[in-house]
């Protein structure tokens, strides 16, 4: 992982056209940058003092503050925002729009959909600064995150959980759980490859694409080795 020693908007090689960001052109142009084997778009900013990966793509008008981490592989689309002291771990994908606030920790694999929404204080006023307040989300590994979710702060994802689009998430979310509605709840569980789980007579599924076996039992998920 190298760190990012300067405030900086980019000047070096990279990919002048708007492209998908899995684009293998997009591959061959962070090669080229001197600050490391990373891909950062002319129009991003990243500040000093900010960990970023190998093979991280970072696209059009994003700012990386200070003293963040990313892990590798990671992709950040367009217009996102990543606060200071969040980390993310590696091969998370976060789409449009997305800001990450101070308080945020995804682990490995996290998808994170257009517009979804993080908080980090839980009775924010203007008049009042709460900066000390700020609450901690940690999003599990393999976990997604739906478009235009809403995840209030303090309320941790499940590892391989899955919020489905426009939920507003106000409560903890176990691992493997499929959670929608406003507020999120419970409607089914979900396998490792994101294929909803069906449970037989005896409390067992199979994933349709991997194959995996899992359990159900005392309204959790796990997965049988």
């Amino acid at each position: 992982m190298n760190k990012a020693g300067q405030r900086q908007n980019q000047s070096e090689p990279r990919q002048q056209s708007s492209v998908d960001p899995d684009h293998s052109t997009a591959e061959a142009a962070h090669k080229d940058l001197p600050a490391g084997n990373y891909f950062v778009h002319k129009t991003a900013i990243i500040d000093e003092d900010c960990e970023i990966g190998e093979g991280v793509k970072i696209w059009h008008f994003c700012h990386v503050m200070p003293g963040c981490r990313i892990g590798d592989r990671c992709t950040l689309g367009q217009n996102v925002v990543v606060s200071p002291g969040v980390v993310l771990g590696e091969n998370c994908k976060v789409q449009n729009n997305v800001s990450i606030y101070t308080g945020v920790i995804c682990e490995d694999d996290v998808f994170l959909g257009p517009s979804m929404v993080f908080t980090n204080v839980i009775n924010p006023r203007s008049a009042i600064n709460r900066r000390d307040e700020f609450m901690e989300t940690r999003v599990g590994r393999g976990a997604s995150i739906g478009a235009n979710a809403t995840i209030v702060c303090g309320n941790d994802i499940g590892a391989f959980a899955f919020v489905g689009a426009g939920a507003v998430v106000t409560k903890t979310v176990s691992p493997y759980a499929l959670v929608v509605g406003n507020p999120a709840r419970v409607i089914g569980w979900v396998s490792e490859h994101g294929h909803r789980l069906e449970f037989d007579e005896n409390s067992e599924a199979e994933c349709p694409e991997s194959g995996e076996h899992y359990i159900l039992k005392n309204g959790k998920v796990s997965k049988v080795f």
